[in-house]
């Protein structure tokens, strides 16, 4: 089964992110920061952030591919309606991509974004 992450996806224009970093609540895990705000639209959306202060530009990278890789494997089991801006620590960055993927699906799972059939944070599908 092949989950795309297609751009409709993404958070892109500056006020989205304007209104979710300023109106948006907090949650944060062992490895990942989430930001979470009711959509306007009604579509569930993501944007990623890595600070720059955080690490250098190879760090970052990884850090931004990982997370993209566990919003599209989490993205089908994730209820609508919701944008989320999403963030790793400095021992996030440094972290294995399973790693972050059961962190970032566990907060969501706390929250209650995710549906009733996730079958869990389980990487090797």
């Amino acid at each position: 089964m092949v989950f795309p992450y297609p751009a409709s996806l993404r958070l892109k224009q500056g006020w989205e992110y304007d209104t979710l970093f300023r109106t948006g609540s907090r949650l944060k895990g062992r490895l990942v920061r989430l930001l979470f705000v009711k959509a306007p639209d009604g579509k569930t959306r993501f944007a990623m952030a890595v600070g720059r202060k955080v690490a250098k530009a190879h760090l970052r990278n990884r850090g931004r591919r990982m997370l993209k890789e566990s919003l599209r494997r989490l993205h089908p089991w994730m209820k609508e309606g919701w944008w989320f801006a999403c963030m790793l620590n400095e021992q996030g960055l440094r972290a294995k991509a399973d790693e972050v993927y059961a962190d970032l699906g566990a907060l969501l799972k706390r929250r209650g974004f995710m549906k009733d059939d996730w079958p869990g944070a389980i990487w090797y599908q």
